[in-house]
């Protein structure tokens, strides 16, 4: 991967939506020969894909925070029944395991308040494993998800 390479990633990764004759124009390339960049960078795998950034407030989720999960044991069959149960619960935003503790950051978008105290009754604290939960709230994003290009 070569600077137009992270340079046609940096863009993209602005601007998804982007065609590919702005995206060439800009990094000073042909289309054809930017096509067949973007191409090869779908083929390796550095894209994975394409998504879109939804507006949590907007969908009705505007209650945002990070639940801390540290777990009771660590053996294999733990961590998997903890992170396949944890993935089948849809306000769960994200999901992180981590080193040290605690084992696993979750980012949780709720409807309210109360709604998040629903959750972490109901399902959080119910998940298997689970040791402990803390839970911070989010006032702000300041930096959002990206690559580093």
């Amino acid at each position: 991967m070569d600077a137009l390479d992270r340079e046609i990633l940096s863009l993209l990764q602005q601007d998804g939506r982007a065609t590919m004759t702005d995206v060439a124009s800009k990094v000073g390339l042909s289309l054809s020969a930017c096509h067949r960049r973007f191409r090869e960078l779908e083929a390796s795998g550095v894209i994975r894909g394409f998504s879109i950034d939804l507006d949590l407030d907007l969908l009705g989720v505007p209650f945002e925070a990070l639940v801390f999960v540290t777990m009771k044991a660590g053996d294999a069959s733990a961590v998997a029944a903890f992170e396949e149960a944890v993935s089948t619960i849809p306000n769960v935003v994200q999901a992180h395991r981590l080193f040290g503790e605690p084992d696993y950051q979750l980012f949780v978008a709720a409807a309210s308040k109360q709604h998040y105290q629903e959750l972490y009754d109901q399902q959080l604290s119910q998940l298997p494993g689970v040791q402990r939960l803390t839970s911070t709230l989010v006032m702000k994003t300041v930096v959002a998800h990206h690559a580093p290009i």
